[in-house]
């Protein structure tokens, strides 16, 4: 466990790339269930049990949907395994340490330090993705942020749509 989670620490600092991770339909079981555990944790501070349930599943789908699709395109199925695998784990251990600031900040303390330190989370969030995005589908970092920055602008508008609250509409 200790290997896999270096592995990842190693993704998210872009030393390694998701083609190092490997090829394990029950790796990428292991980390789904991982991210699953962190989301729950993340969405229970604010949703209730059912809404949390709908949003992880919703959440999967526009992963593996987008990640399929970007793949499918470019004609590289082959590494959706290991995209998909390198997409949860990393997002997993990013929304780990950002549990404590939001948990802080849903209690409506910490102020503008822990609110600038999520801000550089969801940056280096962003960044991860576009990373994975460019060693996916061997193209060029800047076109790869671009993708990026549209699929998590593009969930989160899904997610405010289907999810009204997650929004802060009412």
């Amino acid at each position: 466990m200790y290997d896999l989670i270096k592995l990842l620490f190693d993704i998210c600092l872009f030393r390694k790339k998701p083609q190092d991770l490997p090829y394990s339909v029950g790796l990428l079981g292991l980390l789904s269930a991982i991210y699953i555990i962190i989301r729950v944790l993340m969405l229970s501070m604010h949703f209730d049990s059912l809404g949390v349930l709908m949003q992880i599943a919703v959440d999967l789908l526009l992963v593996v949907g987008c990640a399929w699709i970007m793949l499918y395109v470019a004609r590289k199925l082959g590494r959706l395994c290991q995209v998909l695998s390198a997409a949860l784990g990393t997002d997993a251990l990013i929304s780990f340490f950002a549990i404590p600031g939001i948990a802080t900040m849903e209690l409506g303390r910490g102020g503008l330090a822990v609110f600038l330190l999520v801000l550089g989370l969801i940056v280096w969030h962003w960044a991860i993705t576009g990373y994975i995005i460019s060693n996916a589908l061997e193209k060029s970092l800047s076109f790869s942020l671009g993708l990026a920055f549209l699929y998590l602008f593009g969930t989160y508008q899904v997610m405010a749509l289907l999810f009204p609250e997650v929004a802060g509409v009412k």
